[in-house]
């Protein structure tokens, strides 16, 4: 072992004795000795002991500093360089890059993990119906999206039906709709309890039609199936099929 790691060691005598005798590995006893102090040693050198290398990782990346100056200086540090940037490319694709703290980068991944966003996209029926006819299929913004992802996002979703004359204008709105109520959704996750994709099993998923409510298919349980985001994707745009065995 040597720079930081030795000068460590030269104020922890149990660590240096561990790793002398075999008892700690050294991929352990450097991830250690990077929090660990004379007071600390005794009890991270029980944590080293008892638990895997993976686990000993964990625990010191969560291990509070006894040096409060230390630490503060880092958590400035990490509030100064957090960051981040959303642009949408010229092909509509939309790119995040940027830094987030622990505690806003956790928000993210459990808002991503859920995936109960809002997303509005005006679709004209003719292309929800048949992806091979003309028709209107845009986000809010004005992006394009395919009429199969109309679909998908259609599936599990809140409709309102805008009518429009021959010239475009709007002459009727009608009250928005879940398309799967919430009590057949609870029915929906109860019985299918994640992502019925073979190999699955994801907790959070969508409901599916497996025959299109654009084309005719009911809202039923018997008509649905939960799917990940992942697999939705994989049957309305990347040419999968679902169907309901006999049993």
């Amino acid at each position: 072992m040597s720079g930081s790691g030795s000068r460590a060691l030269g104020t922890l005598p149990l660590f240096a004795q561990a790793l002398g005798r075999g008892e700690l590995s050294y991929a352990k006893v450097r991830a250690l000795t990077r929090v660990a102090t004379p007071e600390t040693e005794a009890r991270l050198l029980a944590v080293g002991r008892a638990g895997t290398a993976a686990h000993v990782e964990r625990i010191v990346r969560g291990w509070r500093r006894v040096d409060r100056q230390a630490e503060a200086r880092e958590t400035a540090r990490r509030h100064a360089s957090r960051a981040l940037h959303v642009h949408q490319d010229e092909d509509g694709m939309v790119v995040p890059r940027g830094r987030l703290e622990p505690d806003v980068g956790a928000l993210l991944m459990q808002a991503l993990a859920a995936a109960r966003y809002q997303v509005v996209v005006h679709v004209d029926a003719a292309a929800l119906a048949d992806p091979d006819q003309p028709g209107q299929s845009v986000l809010e913004d004005g992006a394009r999206v395919s009429a199969e992802t109309s679909q998908r996002l259609a599936c599990d979703a809140s409709r309102v039906v805008m009518r429009h004359d021959d010239e475009g204008r709007l002459v009727e709105i009608g009250a928005r709709t879940r398309t799967i109520p919430p009590a057949l959704r609870r029915a929906l996750q109860h019985r299918d309890r994640g992502c019925r994709f073979p190999g699955c099993g994801v907790r959070f998923g969508q409901g599916h039609h497996l025959r299109h409510w654009a084309h005719g298919g009911p809202t039923t349980l018997s008509n649905l199936a939960l799917l990940c985001l992942r697999h939705h994707r994989a049957v309305h745009e990347e040419g999968y099929q679902v169907a309901r065995g006999p049993d």
